[in-house]
Formats: structure tokens, sequence, C-alpha cells
């Protein structure tokens, strides 16, 4: 007996019809069957609800749905012309044609008829098209279901491309057979062709990957081909290898004509961390018979009571290495180990630090290649004194590998083997006061003690020990208008007047070599960056600072700055701007628009206008075009170890010339020897199943070590085989 539904279209909860119908590879969630009840830790899912044109039973075990088969269960939508579901033989038919979406998307399987077991753990799809990840597309004849585990697809066509009718894609992969393993997360492909346009380019007799649920799998990654005019035309195939959840090492064959050279990276997440180890080994031509390597390693782990323990480790096997194969443009290596805590009031680090110069004119062997600090500073804010006491002890000690004590004939005028040991203890007390008028008062009053023990050194005592008292007071008196617009400016006059007591002691000056004067330090009492070096005697410091912010959020300042002092230092080179009894001029500026621009500029100028230092920065950022320039400029001081004029500007610029291509370019000249030293561009082209990158640059700089070289880059990326494929889409239209 047959009994038939009204008219109208019915909606049917069904708990004995499996709707999740996870066919496709294992992408959709698993069917639910009321009769069995779930295991236990099973996550429930809601009850099915079926709609259709009609809906009736065929006797007592059959339920069939026709015309316009609608079934809901979990965000997953499938649509059919007829379903059948015969519960006495445990079968389920379905008639296409079959589509089902989830959540709302796009299709993700597409087929004209299926036949299943009850639970879908069995059965066969034909004519099916599967969605991957919502890019990577699979077409197959046929789609086989296997124990639940399993899928399997014969004549399968791969590919993440749009195709149009009549077209082929403009990549794709045809295999005899696919198989996904659910359990395993892997897709395996048998007996497959690689077509570009619908030629073939190649063929693989087995090819796995993983499904698009896996997030890190043991595996080869984009190759890329690299040229470069010392090393030659070579490739470069990196394999990622998996350490479990926490731990992943990949490494990277690069082959050329002139080198054989492994590239690896390590990395590993801990509780409480996490750590990268990179480098690589070579054996090339231009060094032969040696093994040239670079190791770079970083990490930064938390210690029990707030204490962080960072470490940043480098090495190199020859100076030129590192240039010759573009791993780091550095000349100098610097490796430290750091435990340290930070607080609002109260900051605690020790340092441990080596240096390796890989400059022509440096010898390791007469620099301080080892050195060692400890930190301590505290805050205290006392209720009846008020204000701000600071204490602070600072240790330091740097080491050079030669004996000598004496300085040779090297570059330099340096003890070749110098060796200091620093302890500076510090307090200071800092208060604030508010006149009427507006009028700010600022009083800082300490007092440091430093001793110094020098080996080595035969030009220089042994032990210094020296106390430097010091007082400052600061004036500010800002005066602000706001206009008519609700732009508001603001002027402010600052002065300081200050005075720092004892005598300079007899010590090296190794640390205080290099001297800036800027808008940060105008108002400090010594500039000098460390305390082998201290301003004595009074002093004033003289300033003015004007800003202006608009509600639109345009905003500027401008700051003028001048020191005076009753004695020169000569401790003060000339191209520090603070050489003499009275400074040079330092002017300072910035400058912020809404649209992405902003300027930066800062200088140092002589009492008859002349430039001593200078330097500049612009960046204008827009979401189609980002640019950024800078360009400095420093005067001969032999001082500073500068014999001749550094004036040099850089790019550095980013822009979309499509939605499809994106270039980048940059360059760096140097203005006093009229000459390029780097230049370098690149253009990206991507679309919904493509990415090409490609890259040239060309070092112009040389040295006895190095030559100029141009280095070529080009990698092509097939999106959608498991990879990121980012936020934008480009999916495009059949013409």
């Amino acid at each position: 007996m047959t009994r038939t539904a009204p008219a109208r279209r019915p909606r049917t909860r069904l708990g004995a019809l499996p709707l999740a119908l996870a066919l496709g590879l294992g992408t959709l969630p698993a069917p639910v069957v009321a009769q069995n009840a779930p295991e236990a830790g099973a996550e429930a899912s809601g009850p099915a609800l079926l709609v259709a044109d009609k809906v009736f039973l065929d006797g007592q075990d059959t339920v069939i749905a026709e015309g316009n088969v609608e079934a809901l269960q979990d965000g997953v939508r499938l649509r059919a012309a007829r379903i059948v579901y015969d519960r006495a033989a445990g079968k389920l038919s379905v008639e296409g044609p079959i589509t089902i979406s989830q959540n709302g998307r796009e299709a993700v399987l597409i087929a004209d008829a299926a036949e299943l077991d009850a639970d879908l753990r069995n059965g066969i799809v034909t004519g099916a098209q599967l969605v991957l990840n919502q890019q990577l597309q699979v077409s197959a004849y046929q789609l086989n279901r296997i124990d639940g585990a399993y899928s399997q697809a014969y004549k399968a066509t791969i590919s993440s491309c749009h195709v149009c009718d009549g077209r082929a894609p403009l990549w794709q992969i045809r295999a005899k057979r696919v198989l996904h393993d659910q359990e395993k997360k892997r897709v395996y492909i048998y007996n497959s062709r690689f077509e570009v346009f619908g030629f073939p380019v190649f063929w693989l007799p087995w090819l796995r990957v993983p499904d698009p649920t896996v997030d890190r799998a043991t595996g080869f990654l984009i190759p890329s081909i690299n040229q470069n005019t010392q090393l030659d035309t070579g490739v470069k195939l990196p394999y990622f290898i998996t350490l479990g959840d926490h731990r992943d090492i990949t490494l990277t064959p690069y082959l050329s004509a002139e080198t054989t050279t492994l590239e690896y990276r390590y990395r590993q997440a801990f509780r409480t961390g996490n750590m990268e180890v990179k480098g690589a080994f070579s054996k090339d031509s231009l060094m032969q018979d040696e093994t040239r390597a670079y190791v770079f390693a970083d990490g930064s782990f938390a210690l029990p009571r707030n204490y962080v323990f960072s470490f940043d480790i480098e090495a190199v096997s020859d100076d030129a290495y590192l240039t010759q194969y573009g791993y780091s443009s550095k000349d100098r290596l610097d490796s430290d180990v750091k435990i340290a805590r930070a607080s609002s009031n109260q900051y605690s680090a020790i340092r441990l630090s080596h240096y390796h110069s890989l400059r022509v004119d440096e010898d390791n062997a007469t620099i301080a290649s080892i050195t060692g600090d400890a930190d301590f500073e505290q805050r205290h804010f006392p209720a009846r004194l008020g204000g701000e006491i600071r204490l602070g002890v600072d240790a330091h000690h740097h080491f050079r590998y030669s004996k000598l004590d004496t300085d040779s004939n090297d570059a330099d005028s340096i003890v070749d083997g110098r060796d200091v040991t620093r302890l500076t203890v510090d307090a200071a007390w800092l208060r604030n006061w508010t006149l009427p008028e507006g009028l700010r008062v600022g009083l800082e009053t300490g007092v440091a003690i430093d001793s110094f023990h020098t080996a080595q050194d035969a030009g220089l005592p042994a032990s210094q020990t020296g106390v430097a008292p010091r007082v400052g007071v600061t004036l500010r008196w800002p005066f602000s208008k706001t206009t008519a617009t609700g732009a508001v400016h603001v002027i402010e006059p600052v002065a300081q007047f200050g005075w720092v007591g004892g005598s300079p002691l007899d010590v090296a000056n190794d640390e205080s070599t290099l001297v800036e004067f800027d808008e940060a330090n105008l108002l400090s009492l010594s500039r000098f960056p460390a305390v082998d070096r201290r301003e004595r005697g009074p002093s004033a410091a003289l300033g003015l600072t004007w800003s202006r912010v608009t509600p639109a959020g345009w905003t500027s300042s401008l700051t003028f700055g001048k020191v005076m002092r009753h004695e020169a230092d000569p401790n003060f080179t000339t191209s520090s701007g603070l050489s003499g009894t009275t400074s040079d001029l330092l002017v300072a500026g910035q400058f912020r628009a809404p649209n992405g621009l902003s300027l930066t500029a800062r200088g140092v100028f002589f009492e008859e206008g002349q430039v001593n230092k200078a330097e500049a920065r612009a960046a204008y950022i827009k979401p189609r075009f980002a640019f950024g320039g800078s360009y400095i400029w420093q005067g001969v001081d032999l001082s500073e170890g500068r014999s001749s004029l550094v004036s040099e500007w850089s790019i550095d610029s980013a822009f979309k010339v499509s939605r499809n291509i994106v270039g980048s370019a940059n360059w760096r000249y140097d203005v006093a020897n009229d000459r390029s030293a780097y230049a370098g561009a690149g253009l990206t082209y991507t679309n919904e199943c493509l990415q090409v990158q490609l890259s040239v640059s060309h070092r112009f700089t040389s040295s006895t070590i190095v030559e100029p070289s141009t280095d070529f880059a080009f990698t092509v990326i097939l999106r959608g085989l498991n990879m990121e494929t980012g936020g934008e889409t480009y999916n495009r239209s059949c013409k």
C-alpha cells in the first residue's frame, strides 16, 4: 500500500535518514543514524530535516522523496531530484543532479547519482565534482566510499583554476585513481600527469599530499629557481618534516653548477617559549676544498618570577659567505644570551655578548669581542618627600683576544689588547611642580660613583674611581591655542640649567666614541652614551617645540635646541654637534597626514648655517601603493673613523599594478660617490589557482673578498594544493 503526502511541500524530520552524505573525500560531517545510540564521548548532531514536493512510504521500510528534494542537517544542505531510503536493505539511493553545500556557501559536491549503505560507510557516487577547502576542484567519473575511512575516485581531474566550457584550465592534474585516507588525512594520487592549458608537461606515477584539514604535514614544499652571477643557476627544493605537534625541520637542498648546499631550519615550541635555528652547509667553486657554513639561532623563554631568558646566536665560517649567498647583509655578527625582568618600578638584566666582525679593515683580535653587562634599576615614590627616587647599579666588562698592551701598526689607534671592567652606582631624586600661569619646574639631583679597572694598557692606570654629583633644573612653559577649525597649537619653550661635578677619570674611551645629538637627549645632563665619559661643570640647554593637531588627523611638530657650557669638552667630535662651548643648532621635525603620508627629519647645523649632520625619512602608504625613502648626510670626521663624506639615499616601494599583479622596487644610491649601491625589483602575479613570483637584485659594492653580483629568483606556486590562499579571492569569469 502506498501513501501519498499532501500537495504542499512537506517538511519531515527523519532521524533515520543520513543527510550529511560524507561522500567527497571526507570533507563533510559524519552521518547521524537515530536507531543507533551515539558512542560515549561522541558529539551529537541535530535532527535531519527533509523538504520535498512529495514524501511517501512505499511499503513499511522504504521512504521516497521526490521533486526539489532538500535535506538539511548541521549546516549541510543536500539538493537532489529523488531520494529513496530502503531501511530493510540498508540502502540509500540518490538521483541527481545532486548538490551539497555547507554553511550557506557554494556547493562542495556535485554528482549525477549515488548508491550508499545506510550509514554512508560504503557506496558509489557517479559523475562527482568535489570542491576541497573552497578552492581545489576534483572531478571524477566514479567515487567509491569504503568502510567509512577511504574515498576513492577513478578517472579524476584535479585543479583549482576556473574552468570554462570547452577550454582547458591553466593547470590540472589528470589521475587514473585518487585515494583519500581520512584516518591518516592524506590524499594519494596514482598514475597522474600534470597539464598546462591541456598540454602534458610531466608524468608522476605516485603523489601524496595532505588533505585540506591538515595544517602541518611532512612533504615537499614549493621549489624555486635561483640565478646568481657567482653561483650560476640553481634549484632549491625544500622538504618539510614534522617532529610531533611542537617541532619541525625544513631541509632545502640547493644545487647548481657552482655549489652544493643544504639549507635547514629547525623550530620548536615549548610550554614557556620557543626557539628557531637556521643555517646552511656549502661546498662550492668559490672556496674549493673547504666546507662553508653559517648558523643563526634565537629563542625566548619565560622563567619563574617573571624573568625572561633569551638568546641570539650568529656564526659563519668565512667573511664572504653570507653576502655571496644572500643570507644576510650584516658585516658584524652579534651573539648574546640574556636574562631580564621588567616591571613598572624595577628593571634587572644580565647579558653576555660576543661580536665578530666581517669587515676587511677590522681585526677580531683587537676589537672588544666579548662583553658582559649586569644592570639593576629601582624606582621609589616617597610620600613625604614627593617625587621619585631612582637607584641603579651598572656593571660592565669587555675583553679583547689580543695580549698586546700597546697599539700595533693596525688601522686604528686603540691599544690592541685593552680589557676594561667598570662598576657604576647611581642614586637620583626627581620631582616636578606646576607653578602659577602653567609654568612647569623639574628638579633632578643625584650622585654617581664610577670605578674602572683597566688591564693590558701600558698607557693607563690600572684602577680609577670617581664621584660625580649632579643637579639640574628644567623649566617648561607650554602655551596652547585652539582655532575655529578645531586645530590645537602648542608652543613650549624649555630651558635647563645643570651642573655635574667631579674630575675626569684617566680611562679609555671605548664605549662613547659615537655621540648623537637629538631631541631625546637635549635635556640630559650628560649626552655620552656610556659612563666612561661624562659632561662636567655648568651647562645650559635651550629649546623650543611647536606642535599642531587637527580633528581630521593632521599632526606636525618642530623642535629647536642648543646647548651651552662653561668649558668645551674635548671628547665630543666635530660631527657630534656638541664640540666647543656652544653646540650646533639642532632642528627636528615630524609631519603626519591622514592620507598615509609621514615625514621625519633631523639635522645639526653649524652657526654659519651649513649642515653638520642630517637625516630624513618619508613614507606614503595607501591600499594600492606603499613608499618609503630615507636620506643621510655625514661629513668627514677622522675622530669617528670616517675619512670620506657619507651621502646616501634609499627607496623601498610596493605597488599594485592590477588586481592580480603586485610589484616592488628598492634602490640604494651613494650620492657622495655618484654610484648605485644596491637595486632590486620584483613582480608577483596571483590568480585563483596560481602564484608566480619573480625577483631580480644587483649588489654594486665590492671589496677584497666579495664582488658585485646579480641575483634572479623564480617561484611558481599552485594555489589550492593545501597552501594558505590569504584573505583575498581571485575569481575569474568566462569570456
